[in-house]
């Protein structure tokens, strides 16, 4: 078909009908991503529960062996010297043998079905971190179409025009989403799917390391296991955050750069990341908050992946006409003059600024560190509110 034959209207209608849907689709998988992550802390609760129950009723079923044998060796001696016991002592041995024979069964039942239920438990575990896995995909690969609908083919229009143009935009969406792709891949292969790996074979080596090395090392492997699990669903919790932060659409944009600022903070460990903002009252439309978040998103991780800084400073200045952004970061920079091959970031980021009508300079050189200033224009109609 065509380019000149496309009916623009039509095609804004198809692509408003295609984020809606989009969107209906994301937060349905978000919320059974949730519920299993909700149910999988519960089952996490409930094992430590069951295999502190274990070590329990493991260590009763010794000392109840332990008093059984007693029992025995005295009733054999009682019937190898029956005539030297009167009734009642006769009586007692027996019946003493006989109760602890009952109770070390009742011991060993009680274990069995205590072990089952762990193993139960466990199994759950790994479907349910199966089913979370493959819920944070298919909201990853939603996120992607969702922030391709909203966010660059608001110029749709303008594209077809230009043939040309929007055959090399569309070379780079691809590029971008693949990268995207192999990026999230690898940050759940090496963070939360790594973790539950090690989780699986550590809860396989506690029994042995209880027998071998006794119940408080058993114990102490078993609060390692507790805060595996623990950095796993962090790890999980992070990367659905790097791909669409609820709280943009609850809070908006400051407190959701806020948290995101110490989100980072918190995770790289090495890196100190203060925020300031300088915001009025002032409520932006929604493609714009999410805009300026992923300018300053791409910034921040930027800065991180190439320049191995040890401080980042963003404040924000949203005033009545437009919305200034300063990323300040302490690395070791490099030469704006040369275009790294294969990197499409900060030509992303050039690309939405042009759209959104902005202005975006960086200043770096090498080992000195960058800045980047970001102005963004607010629609008249909203400054004026």
């Amino acid at each position: 078909m065509s380019i000149n034959k496309v009916d623009i209207k039509e095609l804004d209608q198809i692509v408003e009908k295609m984020i809606e849907t989009v969107g209906i689709s994301k937060n349905e998988v978000y919320l059974i991503g949730e519920k299993s992550r909700s149910e999988y802390e519960s089952i996490i609760a409930e094992l430590n529960v069951v295999r502190q129950r274990v070590l329990q009723v493991i260590d009763e079923g010794d000392i109840l062996e332990q008093k059984n044998r007693f029992a025995r060796k005295r009733l054999s001696e009682v019937s190898r010297h029956f005539n030297n016991y009167n009734e009642t002592q006769v009586k007692d041995a027996y019946e003493k043998a006989h109760d602890l024979q009952v109770e070390l069964q009742m011991n060993r039942q009680l274990e069995k079905e205590l072990r089952n239920k762990r193993d139960d438990l466990e199994r759950r575990l790994v479907n349910l971190h199966d089913t979370i896995e493959r819920a944070n995909h298919l909201v990853s690969q939603i996120s992607i179409v969702f922030n391709f609908l909203t966010s660059d083919l608001i110029s749709v229009g303008e594209m077809l025009q230009d043939a040309k143009r929007l055959q090399e935009f569309g070379f780079k969406i691809i590029e971008a989403q693949e990268e995207e792709r192999k990026r999230l891949s690898r940050e759940i292969h090496d963070g939360p799917a790594q973790m539950m790996a090690n989780v699986m074979l550590r809860s396989d080596l506690i029994e042995r390391i209880y027998r071998e090395q006794g119940a408080k090392e058993a114990i102490m492997e078993i609060h390692n296991l507790k805060q595996m699990v623990r950095s796993a669903l962090y790890e999980v919790r992070r990367i659905i955050y790097d791909l669409r932060p609820m709280s943009l659409d609850d809070l908006g944009l400051v407190p959701t750069i806020k948290k995101y600022c110490q989100t980072i903070e918190e995770y790289s460990k090495t890196i100190t990341i203060e925020f300031v903002s300088l915001k009025e009252e002032i409520c932006l439309p929604s493609k714009l908050e999410v805009a300026i978040f992923r300018l300053i998103q791409e910034s921040i991780q930027n800065a991180i992946k190439h320049a191995e800084p040890t401080y980042i400073h963003v404040k924000i200045d949203v005033n009545r006409s437009n919305v200034i952004t300063v990323i300040k970061d302490n690395g070791k920079g490099f030469d704006t003059e040369i275009q790294k091959e294969g990197s499409f970031g900060l030509i992303g980021m050039k690309e939405r600024v042009q759209l959104l009508e902005g202005e975006l300079s960086i200043n770096s050189n090498i080992g000195s560190g960058t800045v980047i200033l970001i102005s963004i224009p607010i629609p008249m109609d909203i400054s004026k509110k």
